[in-house]
């Protein structure tokens, strides 16, 4: 399988505070991966690494530069334009002329649903629209990775819904998913294998069915629990 990232003992530091701790993991080709574990656990800090937006401190990371990459964050920043120029935009700063940048942001709102808002001021859709419209900026430029932080974590339950469906058929054209989720029905469903975080270390690193049937170390196991409970 290509392998897209490969991190050896990697650590991130913010000031005094020790983000990720000596992670060592890969992630190849196609997989559907999801980080779990409780608030300041890593997920965010270890995503952003992947993506390149931050430095490790030490250790080292080696990516697959040809492949591309897109990053959705838990909340979505949207321009003061319409829905169209804010999925056009990226196309357009990636090398797209403009008119072809709004024909294919065009293309990528019908693939969410959102054609019919594409004259729409971006910042007066609701929460779960803005998510699908960031899904569908992400689209547009094709990648090959798809991050995503929280993809849910504020929408209401249809909103939820529609993006997770989005999500799996992002993942059935052959596009790598890696996401943090505080939903572990949503962990169940999308995930191929799952990461458990705590205080930027890397606890488990296990296929879905094993992290969801145990064993498990102690950590993990006690915050499946206390989840599930």
């Amino acid at each position: 399988m290509t392998m897209l990232f490969k991190l050896q003992s990697v650590a991130v530091r913010f000031g005094r505070v020790q983000a990720l701790s000596a992670c060592t993991l890969k992630v190849n080709a196609g997989e559907r991966l999801a980080l779990v574990g409780a608030n300041g656990s890593g997920k965010s800090t270890l995503l952003r690494t992947l993506h390149g937006l931050l430095q490790p401190v030490a250790g080292s990371l080696q990516y697959d530069a040809n492949a591309r990459q897109a990053m959705l964050f838990q909340r979505p920043y949207m321009l003061r334009a319409s829905v169209l120029n804010n999925v056009a935009l990226g196309l357009w700063l990636n090398g797209a002329r403009w008119h072809l940048a709004k024909a294919q942001a065009l293309l990528a709102l019908e693939r969410v649903g959102l054609a019919d808002l594409a004259r729409r001021n971006a910042r007066a859709l609701s929460s779960g629209q803005q998510q699908r419209v960031a899904l569908a900026r992400a689209w547009a430029l094709k990648p090959q990775v798809l991050l995503l932080d929280e993809p849910t974590s504020s929408l209401d339950p249809a909103a939820k819904r529609e993006v997770e469906r989005l999500m799996a058929e992002f993942a059935q054209s052959g596009m790598t998913l890696i996401f943090s989720s505080h939903n572990l029905g949503q962990v169940k469903r999308l995930a191929s294998r799952v990461i458990y975080l705590e205080q930027g270390h890397l606890v488990a690193d296990l296929p879905t069915e094993a992290f969801f049937n145990g064993p498990l170390p102690a950590a993990a196991e006690t915050f499946l629990k206390g989840e599930l409970g």
